[in-house]
Formats: structure tokens, C-alpha cells, sequence
């Protein structure tokens, strides 16, 4: 079969979460185009709007992707002197109709069109590993947020009831930048031996989507709703740590209650009345079906 040839500009903030929805599109497409491949990192504003071109002598693009507010004006600043086709990941600070596509999650509450598609959550850059799963088991902890206060000692309990319950699992809990410094030591001094501590700033790059990749069973804290999507996109069978909500419906909650509504991720409370994690579903790959409609839409093959 035929495979489009493209030039691909990526605009990226260099936040690790906005580079990690860049890499997983990138990487989802690669698989099905050849592609050339010209990276950026914003700020790229004010050289182009005192005339400077960054962009000179490269390849003319096909696609630009943009993830992160920062992204959004350069994005369209640079189509308009170069062309190409515009995308951005998540939802935009400028009108939707200024891009030709707007990947966002179905949670933001947007309404699909011809210049909006909904994904299921983030689209993130793990991907399952063939063959059979290792058996492990992650513990992934986020930290106080807009939509969830933080009870550490309601999570430790839950934390100590998991493993305690599975003992012949081996068990690795990790951190992330928004978790309180003292938990992980707390969480140590629990004391449970098939239990491994490994803050996220002890991890490598990478380390967390190949964890995803072959863990059988993910607990992720209700708060860390992108970790959430990359669990099941890894095809772990994924539970819900329970974190007291801040009050109303907000995007976040929306998110987990659709999740919840069609099975494809359990809650603390219920696991523990009797219920089992939802086994493991193949077809979670939002990259994979980005990618396939980008080209499908622009670069058809016969």
C-alpha cells in the first residue's frame, strides 16, 4: 500500500505533558506516513512579529501541529506565511474556524464540527507492548488540584488496602510533580514489602509510558485525569484512587463519570464492596485514530 510523503512542522511549548500529545500524534502518523520532520519550541512570537523568520530555508509544511496556549498564535501566524494544514491539541484560546482542526477532549465540553474533533481524553504517547503483560502493578499519585482537595491519609489507606489485598503482586508507586514532598516517605513507611517507592523525579524519560506499556493493573489517583487516559491507552486494567472532590461537575469529573459509565475503569469504593477491575479493552489509542483521520481527510491513498 501507498504511504503520503509530508512535511510535518511541530510547534512545541516544552511542557512535558503538551510534548508528550506532539510525540504521540508524531509517532501514530509515522506509522502510516513518511514523514519530515521540523521541530520548534516557542516563544517564536516576537521574532515574527518584528519580521524575523525562524522558519526560512526550511521545507514549506504540509501539516503544523500545536500543543499549549503559547503554540496557538505562532501556529496561525506561521500557515498564513507558509501554508500547510493547522492543528492543535486541546482546546484553543482562539476561535476554533481559525484552525483547520481542533483535537479536543470530549470533557472540555465542546461541540463537534467541521473544525472540532472530540478525542477520548488526551491524546498521549504510550502505546501497549505486544505479547503478554508482566503481572505488575502501578500506583500513579497526582497531588492538591483545582478540582480535587488532598486527603494523604485517606490515600494511604487506600494505597495500604490495595497492595495488602494483592500480595503476590509486585507493586511500584510513583509521584508526580504536584505531589506533596512528604508523601512518597510516608508512603515508605508503611512499611509493605511488595510495595516499591519511586518519586517521578527518579524516573527517567519515557520511563512511565513503558511502565503503562506492560503493567496489568494501574490505580491512579482521580485527580490525575491524563495519567487516567495513558493507563488505559497502555491497556492496564485501570481503578480509581478516591480524592474529595472540590465541589460541582467540572470537566475533570465529567471525564471520570464517562469513564465510569462504560466500564472501563472501577472506583475504590466499589472494588472494595466486591467488584473486580474492568479486564482490559484493545481500542484506546486516541493518537492512532488522530492520526488515521488527519490523513484520511487530507492525504487519502487509493
Amino acid at each position: 500500500m501507498s504511504r503520503p510523503t509530508l512535511t510535518l512542522w511541530q510547534l512545541r511549548d516544552g511542557r512535558p505533558g503538551h510534548d508528550s500529545q506532539i510525540r504521540g500524534l508524531v509517532t501514530a502518523l509515522a506509522r502510516h506516513a513518511d514523514l519530515a520532520l521540523v521541530d520548534f519550541e516557542v516563544p517564536l512570537l516576537g521574532r515574527l512579529l518584528i519580521g524575523r523568520n525562524p522558519f526560512a530555508g526550511r521545507p514549506a509544511p504540509d501539516l503544523l501541529l500545536g500543543a499549549g496556549h503559547a503554540t496557538h498564535l505562532p501556529l496561525l501566524l506561521v500557515r498564513r506565511r507558509h501554508g500547510g494544514r493547522s492543528v492543535v491539541l486541546m482546546r484553543p484560546s482562539l476561535p476554533r474556524r481559525w484552525f483547520d482542526l481542533c483535537l479536543i477532549p470530549e470533557h472540555d465540553g465542546e461541540a463537534t464540527g467541521d473544525h472540532v474533533e472530540l478525542t477520548r481524553g488526551v491524546v498521549n504517547a504510550v502505546r501497549p507492548a505486544p505479547g503478554p503483560r508482566d503481572g505488575s502493578g502501578l500506583l500513579l499519585i497526582g497531588g492538591p488540584s483545582r478540582h480535587h482537595t488532598w486527603d494523604a491519609a485517606d490515600l494511604l489507606a487506600q494505597i495500604g488496602g490495595i497492595v495488602t489485598r494483592e500480595p503476590k503482586r509486585c507493586w511500584t508507586l510513583t509521584t508526580s510533580r504536584r505531589t506533596p514532598e512528604t508523601f512518597a516517605s510516608a508512603v515508605a513507611a508503611l512499611g509493605l514489602p511488595n510495595l516499591e517507592v519511586l518519586p517521578g523525579a527518579a524516573t527517567p524519560p519515557g520511563w512511565l509510558a513503558g511502565r503503562l506499556a506492560t503493567a496489568a493493573v494501574a490505580w491512579v489517583s482521580e485527580d490525575s485525569v491524563s495519567m487516567v487516559y495513558e493507563a488505559l491507552t497502555g491497556g492496564a486494567a485501570v481503578g480509581l484512587l478516591a480524592l474529595p472532590p472540590r465541589g460541582g461537575t467540572g470537566r475533570v469529573l465529567r471525564g471520570l463519570d464517562r469513564l465510569l459509565a462504560d466500564g472501563w475503569v472501577t472506583t475504590y469504593a466499589r472494588w472494595c464492596a466486591g467488584g473486580e477491575l474492568p479486564q482490559p479493552r484493545t481500542g484506546f489509542n486516541e493518537a492512532e485514530r488522530c492520526a488515521r483521520l488527519l490523513l484520511e481527510r487530507w492525504w487519502p491513498v487509493g
